[in-house]
């Protein structure tokens, strides 16, 4: 049966993060995923997971920062990620040596590295309003960017091969991030077959992947058995709440997933990156839990 992570940047925001461990296991979850552990000691994170029994499978990159504040100071400012810009080199590769020590002391075997934003002196590839395919096109079309991105993931890749880390990108949507650089899982693919790195991976998330492209289940039929995607998430479409409340019709899905990864040795997981609807009530989280007690791994 599919595995499920509780995001905990998401879910069970109605207390303080270092609580969320506790509920999250309490709802039988196993494994968990968030966006950022550098505000918090490592051991003092690792404490948490142990003392409830949970896997950290799953962390994010700084979107820019080296040090605990200026990560915050940037993700508040909009920063999403530095591996496409050539000038911030020396940046996402500091803050990536912090990830690593992160991953290690939390025993983590993903990092995920955000592409970044279009500078907007360079948003002109496209004149298309609100373009989803203007940062696709600029994959393609700005070889500096291009270039830089390569050259980091491979960085990237090299430095957490030895300790059997897993380095993740995404495509996101430009709905929700306007302008970010990789937005169609095609493209990230592409990257990963150019750049030669058998430990870099996607994280296919079905929520910016309907919203970009659809035929959502044809392209996990396709992807999935390249040994290519590392990790899954999901949200309802379009409103990003809990799976069962959008478009999408996740338990085919997941009978699809279990069924390539039986086929294909695949063993990851899937991230529950999504705002559930009731999520600031206390309780709110563990309610709105129903799509999922039918699986017997959560």
């Amino acid at each position: 049966m599919p595995k499920f992570a509780a995001n905990l940047s998401m879910m069970y925001v109605e207390v303080p993060f270092l609580d969320r461990f506790e509920l999250a296991a309490r709802d039988g979850f196993k494994a968990v995923e968030y966006l950022f552990p550098y505000a918090w000691p490592a051991k003092e994170l690792s404490s948490r997971l142990k003392d409830n029994g949970l896997e950290q499978v799953l962390m994010n990159a700084p979107p820019a920062g080296v040090d605990a504040q200026s990560i915050d100071q940037a993700w508040s400012a909009g920063q999403r990620g530095l591996s496409s810009l050539p000038e911030y080199k020396g940046e996402f590769r500091e803050g990536f040596k912090t990830a690593l020590e992160y991953a290690l002391v939390l025993e983590c075997p993903r990092i995920h590295v955000m592409a970044g934003l279009i500078p907007e002196a360079q948003r002109a590839l496209s004149s298309s309003p609100a373009s989803l395919r203007t940062s696709s096109d600029a994959v393609h079309t700005n070889s500096s960017m291009r270039d830089c991105y390569l050259e980091n993931l491979r960085w990237a890749s090299d430095q957490a091969k030895p300790h059997a880390k897993d380095v993740l990108i995404e495509p996101i949507n430009t709905r929700d991030i306007p302008h970010f650089f990789l937005n169609k899982q095609s493209d990230a693919h592409e990257i990963i077959l150019e750049t030669g790195c058998t430990n870099l991976k996607v994280q296919m998330d079905l929520f910016h992947c309907q919203i970009v492209e659809g035929d959502i289940a044809a392209k996990i039929t396709e992807y999935l058995p390249t040994q290519r995607v590392g990790h899954f998430q999901i949200a309802g479409v379009p409103k990003r709440h809990e799976p069962d409340t959008g478009e999408l019709n996740y338990p085919v899905l997941f009978d699809l997933i279990d069924d390539l990864s039986r086929q294909h040795q695949w063993s990851g997981w899937i991230g529950c990156e999504y705002h559930p609807l009731l999520g600031r009530e206390v309780g709110g989280t563990s309610r709105g839990l129903g799509w999922i007690r039918k699986y017997q791994k959560v």
